[in-house]
């Protein structure tokens, strides 16, 4: 049970990586229709499939290697949810003390939802809400797979001043506040305003007047929003709170890694602040590199990535602060 689940939080990273691929390449349509493409199992391969699909979606022509990026995506993200069903029915046929079932219950739940945004991301062409909740919730299956696993472990923390205890309130607030920032960040990436800034730390020219927080976090009515729907001044707005986040995130899980470290008599959770604070500060540079090399994809996607492993090394440190000290 233990190894399926530690299969499954791989699966579920490499997801995540797939699907910021996909969106950074700009092939979340890069199959109209779900869950197939164009009709098929795979992307169509023989003149004949390729003339038939390019009939059927005249406004949509096959581009190959976007249906590809796009079909690679869902073909992990379906064998993630056979895995979820197998840990599901595992856990169910198994029930004991030791072995949870809620939380599985709760997964199996959770990644049928995340297919239908899925599907949503698709037939609604790239809702900005959709793609943004679609980002989210594969972020929510990674955390609960993770959950999951730590429960399946027996781990113990000993040797710890009872008064860092106190910091486990604190870890959890931080994993609310990088929750919204990854919001922010999805809510930037979906509406493709990663660039609406160029410049850094500012934003280049009169930044400051073209501000509008109400337009930012709008939905424009439009038929599709694949390259965005808002003006510049709503985009650049994005992209000013997605850094202000950043910043706000940054000096409290520094803060928070830094007490950890300074105040843990655990060597464990010691080491735990260090790769918090390491991943931290990559993060962060990779936030940087985006803005100052204009958004190469190597990197643009290791941010997401990185944004990953933080939020599990945040749960990792709260979980053990809250049940294993």
């Amino acid at each position: 049970m233990r190894k399926l689940v530690g299969l499954s939080i791989i699966l579920a990273l490499v997801v995540i990586i797939l699907g910021a691929y996909t969106r950074l390449t700009d092939a979340g349509l890069g199959c109209p229709d779900w869950p197939g493409c164009y009709g098929h199992l795979t992307v169509p391969q023989t003149e004949t499939h390729i003339d038939a699909a390019n009939q059927a979606y005249p406004d949509r022509p096959l581009e190959t290697h976007k249906a590809w990026n796009e079909m690679v995506h869902r073909y992990f993200a379906g064998s993630l949810g056979l895995c979820i069903l197998a840990i599901a029915i595992w856990s169910v046929v198994k029930r004991s003390a030791q072995q949870p079932v809620k939380l599985p219950l709760f997964l199996l739940v959770l990644v049928m939802f995340q297919a239908l945004l899925g599907m949503w991301t698709v037939t609604m062409n790239l809702l900005p809400v959709v793609v943004m909740g679609h980002l989210l919730g594969g972020f929510s299956v990674l955390t609960c797979l993770f959950l999951l696993y730590l429960r399946l472990s027996s781990y113990r923390i000993g040797f710890v001043d009872l008064r860092i205890k106190k910091y486990a309130g604190f870890a959890a607030v931080g994993i609310v506040v990088l929750v919204a920032q990854i919001a922010l960040g999805g809510w930037t990436s979906a509406n493709y305003a990663a660039l609406a800034c160029t410049e850094f730390p500012l934003c280049e020219g009169d930044w400051a007047s073209r501000i509008d927080i109400a337009g930012a976090f709008s939905v424009p009515e439009a038929e599709n929003y694949e390259y965005g729907a808002h003006d510049y001044g709503e985009r650049t707005t994005m992209h000013i709170m997605h850094r202000l986040g950043a910043v706000v995130t940054f000096l409290y899980l520094g803060w928070l890694a830094v007490c950890l470290y300074r105040r843990s008599l655990s060597a464990y959770l010691r080491n735990a602040a260090l790769i918090l604070g390491g991943i931290l500060f990559a993060q962060v540079g990779l936030g940087i590199s985006n803005v100052v090399f204009s958004l190469p994809l190597a990197v643009a996607v290791l941010h997401n990535a990185v944004a990953a492993c933080l939020l599990l090394v945040l749960v990792l440190i709260t979980y053990t602060l809250y049940r294993k000290v």
